[in-house]
């Protein structure tokens, strides 16, 4: 582990009290570096990576807080602990408002100072590794992540990438096991509300009668267990993203106060006297019919529409065979790099498998058929004996009686099975003509056709 505790840079026009200072701070491990003037330590801050900057706030040559207001400008800012006289408090207040972490005032004794520094370093950290994991999280639900080339997925890219910057709700539908909270948190992490918080609560997971508490909060004695007041996860979402997901599942009680906070964007906690304001985006998900229940009245008209103003369908994954492969390759590493092996890839056989199964459980039932492999493959290749009985010994589906209960037209089953064959000889042309009994001419021209049929959606 490294040593390196910080480097710190020490403005103070007084030769005997910057060397003070300096020495101190080097004998408890810092890096230190020193200048005689604001000017001088700004020009420092420019040249050299500096962690922390305690400054004297009187000086000649430039004020301590137009360095202050200077260093907040700077990239990587760092942090400020501003050293005054007792009699010059308030000038050090104005200088924390400006961005100081703290300020101690003359005379001081050495261990104050370096208690200031070690809390001001610690909080610097703590920022950086918030920071980090930040983008860290940004960058894995980044909707450049979601996996997918068929027209369908690029529909869903598209909608993603028009409105992910839009305040408005979103209704996100689909089967189980699609992935809407993962378009949910690409919409999130893609939008100016990227650094404010997300917060997923799945209505069908949480009992009716708790539900209302964990969604709008309460305050001190509003129940019998209520000893202290709660922040509601509407309140905690405020500045970022509320998910709710399985919106269908939300009780017509709690419908009619969520359409409230919708249309007054104020929440009221139970036991509240007063109602408090939020600054929330709505995204919703369902894998029922919202429509035949307005009809059957158990969900609310007037709160569907405040929710669907844009609605983002994600086509189950039998629905686009051509993303099995590329899906189960993606898993693949996820799951090998989280087992410690090697991915080398699904063999031949194994993926023919892949393509031929129904997927009823959609990409979740991918990624735990590819979990499974991976944790009893004894190869880095997955063997068609890595997946699962079920799978293999699967009777054939008929073809034709598929495609006509999804409603197919011939040329998209045409398509649907041109794209199959090719993923099972892995992209290889001539083996896939062959196998369809075309010349190669004539898929080449019908894949250029699927591609421009994809670029005019």
């Amino acid at each position: 582990m490294s040593d390196y505790k910080g480097t710190v840079l020490v403005v103070e026009d007084d030769a005997a009290m910057r060397e003070l200072v300096v020495e101190s701070l080097a004998d408890e491990g810092y890096e230190v570096l020193s200048a005689g003037g604001g000017r001088e330590g700004v020009k420092k801050v420019r040249q050299h990576h500096v962690d922390l900057v305690v400054t004297d706030l009187r000086m000649p040559d430039m004020e301590g807080l137009d360095m202050v207001r200077e260093l907040r400008t700077l990239e990587g800012t760092p942090a400020v602990i501003t050293v005054t006289a007792f009699g010059s408090v308030d000038t050090a207040i104005k200088a924390m408002k400006l961005g100081a972490f703290d300020y101690i005032t003359k005379p001081f004794e050495i261990d104050q100072l370096l208690i200031a520094v070690d809390r001001a370093l610690r909080d610097r950290q703590l920022h950086d590794e918030v920071k980090r994991l930040r983008e860290e999280v940004r960058d894995r639900y980044g909707w450049g992540n979601i996996i997918g080339r068929s027209q369908a997925m690029n529909e869903v890219f598209e909608l993603i990438r028009r409105v992910a910057d839009s305040p408005v709700t979103v209704l996100i539908t689909g089967e189980s096991g699609t992935g809407k909270e993962l378009v949910a948190r690409a919409l999130h992490y893609s939008s100016y509300r990227k650094d404010g918080p997300f917060v997923a609560v799945n209505c069908a997971a949480i009992p009716s009668q708790l539900l209302e508490s964990e969604l709008f909060g309460y305050k001190r004695g509003a129940f019998t267990d209520a000893h202290a007041d709660r922040k509601g996860m509407l309140v905690e979402a405020s500045g970022g993203t509320i998910f709710l997901d399985e919106i269908g599942e939300l009780p017509s009680h709690l419908q009619a106060k969520l359409l409230r906070v919708l249309q007054e964007r104020e929440v009221k906690p139970l036991g509240a006297t007063k109602p408090v304001s939020i600054d929330v985006r709505f995204i919703s998900a369902t894998n029922r019919a919202l429509e035949e229940m307005l009809g059957s009245g158990d969900f609310r008209q007037d709160l569907y529409y405040r929710l669907n103003v844009v609605q983002i369908g994600l086509p189950p994954l039998r629905d686009r065979p051509d993303d099995i492969l590329p899906l189960a390759s993606h898993l693949l590493e996820r799951a090998a790099e989280r087992a410690g092996k090697t991915a080398g890839g699904i063999a031949p056989d194994a993926a023919k498998v892949l393509l031929a199964y129904q997927w009823p459980g959609n990409v979740r039932e991918l990624e735990n058929v590819i979990e499974r492999a991976v944790a009893l493959s004894q190869n880095e290749r997955i063997q068609l004996g890595d997946l699962p009985r079920q799978l293999v010994e699967r009777p054939a589906e008929d073809l034709l009686s598929g495609a006509s209960a999804r409603r197919l037209t011939l040329a998209e089953l045409e398509q649907q099975y041109i794209v199959r064959v090719l993923a099972e000889e892995e992209g290889n042309k001539t083996r896939a003509a062959q196998r369809l009994g075309l010349d190669r001419k004539t898929l080449y021209r019908k894949l250029d056709e699927y591609k421009r049929q994809e670029q005019d959606a």
